[in-house]
């Protein structure tokens, strides 16, 4: 699919929609070395942070691709079609480490524009961002008690902020 860069001050999305109804992966690593991995994501924002657009991921520390956000300084959050709707359902239910899951999809990994990490060729969306900060989810800051149920595991969140340093996509989201 072909992408047209985005200035991120004309970048428009439902954010809500985007994360919580969209189909969206969350890619780390060096597309070069041929090293990197992907995972859903359906829980992040976009904003503004310290006068700078960011986008913010969360990513348990038991998710193989936890390992990837904190070798590598960069990351891609990628929307797609719905058609690509069970390959993505794959992508967040089988793991990395038990080998190639991408090849069992018809995603095909690309180089991104200005990060390591890649995109991929059906994405209508591709946001590049390089890590500027992080914190992990401390339980006992939640002051609303239902969100422990999200965490039988106690498998606490690490929360990446990417200063967001390209966006390309389809017209749909240019404002």
């Amino acid at each position: 699919m072909t992408l047209n860069a985005i200035d991120p001050q004309a970048f428009s999305v439902k954010p809500h929609h985007l994360f919580d109804v969209r189909n969206l992966l969350l890619t780390a690593g060096s597309y070069i070395q041929g090293h990197y991995n992907t995972m859903t994501i359906g829980w992040g924002f976009l904003g503004t942070m310290w006068n700078k657009p960011v986008a913010v991921v969360a990513v348990r520390p038991t998710r193989h691709t936890y390992h990837f956000m904190e070798a590598f300084p960069d990351f891609t959050i990628t929307a797609f079609p719905d058609t690509y709707a069970e390959d993505l359902v794959y992508l967040g239910t089988n793991s990395g480490r038990d080998g190639d899951k991408l090849a069992q999809t018809k995603l095909h990994a690309v180089a991104a524009a200005r990060v390591g990490s890649p995109g991929f060729a059906e994405a209508e969306l591709c946001i590049e961002c390089k890590k500027i900060y992080w914190v992990d989810f401390d339980p006992s800051h939640f002051l609303d008690d239902t969100i422990q149920k999200n965490y039988p595991l106690k498998d606490y969140h690490r929360v990446y902020y990417g200063l967001i340093e390209a966006v390309f996509g389809t017209e749909v989201y240019k404002s």
